[in-house]
């Protein structure tokens, strides 16, 4: 007998043993949380910067605990707070600490109102007397002490209201907001949406002047959700909601004198002022840094307004083309010296200003966007960031002095790091994972990176995916329409360079977005490696418009969102039919919100490309979605009707060609329903047959009990119908 052919045969033996063993990905699994990620509970690094505080929950016995750890050595120190401790309060669900950390404001009965907002019961605890005392009988929202926590804010129906925690008198700071008309400190739905923030209020550093803004939306127009419920009758969700082109909330800056009980409206009328997206007092308490922007959003102003006078001095202003975001990196120095990330070098970088606005240096620079700010270090005179500079898939950590010398690499390994960084910049908890590796989590020295202790690792996830048959997610550039376009492939895994293989696009394409980036994915990187199984290959491409490759990449979209996005991922899809082994007849695309609009757009426009395509929560017309976002990008529809009309796929629906499913929650307060029920009705009288589905009472997410197995067990047995 031959030995060489007996060695080989049981080679191959013991390999399809080894294969049959493995198992194939699951629906049930990826949604009953076989795969559960450990992930490091939300932390409170306290005061001294070498101790930070968690919350804990006994599982047998409900009891919550903030407990307090030792940043170098993991072991706890101290408890702060013990639920079985406090009488008259059984329970809570969050905290906050006051400043001085002599407080905590204890959240129980929360509520979701839209994305980041909430209604709940709030207590005020006295970590040294025990004392409690409830803010008010009622659900608020954002409560927040005054910075020496003998006083309490928040919002209540529209208005602001201040609890004095040693006296127990309550003082109404406004008196006129009204649903639907008028609110007082708390945001309005477009605002806490595009502007991401919902308290418009904020203390000054002595604790005796609130600052806040009001918004007047007696004149935006209200948009209805049917409500279907259990009951007998469906009700309706009324609220206002301004859409591109449509009247926004007339907003105005005022600030209000504890001591005196007056208030003082704020003459913004000299800067552009149609919106005010952020507000905060500096270190010196009577000067409050405010920022504005016009309609357009591409000239923001910085403002430092004196709380005494109410005059208001423009410090700084950004300028762009196309539009300046708006973000939270605004930092405030000695002398109050600022720091602040732009693009005006074409990448996003850190700049120093002084006090009057005056441009000192600009802090970093190079081909490479700063994606994370974390902050600065009064005694180092260190920047830490989070940048690209790695590579535009990767993430690291890096310290720069303020000078712009001396950078320091704390965490580059290629793959995804971020961190987060005690009070005193003395130590920081660093996050990493790449396509490979589940989250690493490890405590490391902020001077130089190094390893101080491994904190979690989920090593017990990775084993497990050693038991599953699982693809390696390849990283590679499409060179498409005179760009280097980023993308990643996953193969099955007996993959044969001799067949045809079918092709599944994933994408989102929004403004700024990425997908492509070399970091762990649950949730629907699990759901690729299902279809992978299925003998399909997963495709991801990153179009022009995207993030994280400079200025005039991310804005070259400007004024046509969903052209050239289209015209790539149509072309993307074209390179990869004329591979081997793509069979160019069987390619398919999928998106969700954004990447909805995209996946109807290209069976649409591509109708020679793409066999199918599944469209979740998309935007049918940017007519539809709301003001800041949409003319951020896209200006008025008055401005700019060809922008929105010629890449809508509602003029494109007599090109469809392939199978279409469509899916929208009915109660989706972000892209309403009417997108999708416009799309019905313009297919349906062009004569296409599609296949749709409408999820009762569920939002943009669509989510709540078995929702998204079943979400996504049809669009599962979809694909394997149609492609």
């Amino acid at each position: 007998m031959n030995i060489r052919k007996t060695a080989l045969l049981l080679l191959l033996l013991v390999a399809g043993v080894v294969t049959a063993q493995q198992k194939n990905i699951t629906l049930e699994e990826i949604y009953d949380g076989t795969f559960r990620m450990q992930y490091l509970d939300r932390l409170h690094s306290m005061n001294n910067g070498k101790e930070y505080a968690v919350l804990n929950t006994d599982r047998n016995t409900g009891t919550k605990t903030l407990d307090v750890y030792s940043y170098k050595t993991g072991e706890k120190v101290n408890t702060l707070i013990n639920s079985s401790e406090i009488d008259g309060l059984d329970y809570f669900i969050g905290y906050t600490l006051s400043a001085d950390e002599s407080k905590a404001l204890l959240s129980t009965k929360m509520r979701s109102i839209y994305r980041r907002s909430s209604l709940g019961v709030y207590y005020v605890y006295d970590l040294e007397t025990k004392e409690l005392v409830q803010v008010a009988e009622e659900a608020i929202q954002e409560p927040t002490f005054s910075p020496d926590a003998s006083k309490v804010a928040y919002g209540l129906d529209n208005n602001i209201y201040i609890k004095d925690l040693a006296s127990g008198t309550t003082t109404q700071v406004t008196t006129d907001g009204a649903k639907n008309k008028v609110i007082n400190g708390i945001t309005d739905w477009v605002y806490e949406e595009e502007f991401a923030f919902v308290r418009a209020f904020d203390w000054n550093a002595d604790g005796d002047k609130i600052a806040y803004i009001r918004f007047d939306e007696s004149e935006v127009p209200e948009f209805s959700m049917d409500v279907f419920g259990n009951e007998l009758y469906p009700s309706k969700d009324t609220f206002k909601y301004p859409k591109a082109g449509e009247t926004n909330a007339t907003v105005s800056l005022h600030i209000y004198d504890v001591t005196s009980a007056d208030t003082k409206a704020v003459d913004l009328s000299g800067f552009q002022n149609y919106y005010i997206p952020r507000l905060e007092w500096t270190p010196e308490a009577n000067v409050l840094a405010v920022q504005t922007t016009n309609r357009k959003q591409n000239d923001v102003n910085l403002l430092f307004v004196d709380g005494t006078s109410g005059e208001a001095k423009l410090i700084l202003s950004d300028k762009d083309d196309a539009y300046v975001d708006i973000t939270n990196n605004l930092t405030f120095l000695e002398d109050n010296d600022f720091i602040w990330t732009s693009e005006k070098d074409g990448w996003n970088h850190i700049y120093l200003y002084d006090k009057d606005g005056k441009l000192k240096n600009q802090v970093t620079q190079g081909p490479w966007e700063v994606t994370s700010y974390y902050g600065y270090d009064p005694k180092s005179k260190r920047v830490f960031y989070q940048s690209s500079e790695n590579g535009s898939i990767n993430r690291g950590v890096y310290s720069v002095k303020v000078n712009g010398k001396s950078k320091k690499a704390l965490a580059t390994e290629a793959g995804t790091n971020s961190a987060n960084f005690s009070t005193d910049f003395t130590y920081f908890i660093k996050s990493f994972s790449d396509a490979e590796t589940p989250y690493v989590f490890t405590l490391n020295a902020a001077d130089d990176g190094d390893l101080v202790r491994k904190i979690k690792d989920n090593q017990a996830l990775k084993d497990q995916f050693a038991d599953y048959v699982i693809s390696e997610k390849e990283f590679f550039t499409l060179p498409i329409n005179g760009e280097e376009l980023n993308a990643y492939m996953i193969k099955p895994k007996d993959f044969d360079p001799n067949k045809k293989y079918p092709v599944f696009m994933t994408q989102y394409s929004g403004p700024g977005s990425q997908s492509v980036a070399n970091s762990w994915s649950g949730g629907n990187g699990y759901w690729f490696q299902m279809l992978a199984q299925e003998g399909y290959i997963i495709v991801c491409v990153d179009p022009r418009g995207t993030g994280l490759k400079g200025r005039d990449f991310k804005k070259m979209t400007q004024k046509e969102l969903g052209k050239y996005e289209v015209e790539d991922q149509i072309a993307a899809a074209q390179a990869l039919g004329q591979r081997d082994y793509v069979d160019a007849d069987r390619i398919g695309i999928w998106g969700w919100s954004y990447g909805g609009f995209m996946a109807s757009n290209c069976i649409f426009q591509g109708a020679d490309t793409f066999k199918m395509a599944i469209a979740v929560a998309p935007v049918t017309s940017w007519r539809f979605y709301d003001s800041i976002y949409t003319e951020r990008y896209m200006t008025t529809p008055q401005e700019n009707a060809s922008g929105y009309d010629n890449n809508s796929p509602l003029s494109h629906v007599d090109k469809l060609e392939g199978k279409f499913l469509l899916v929208h929650g009915s109660a989706d307060d972000n892209v309403h329903v009417q997108n999708s029920m416009r799309l019905i009705e313009a297919l349906v009288q062009a004569n296409k047959q599609f296949d749709w589905a409408i999820y009762p009472d569920k939002n943009h997410s669509i989510y709540g009990g078995n929702t998204r197995l079943h979400l996504y067990t049809k669009m599962t047995n979809f694909i394997k119908e149609n492609l």
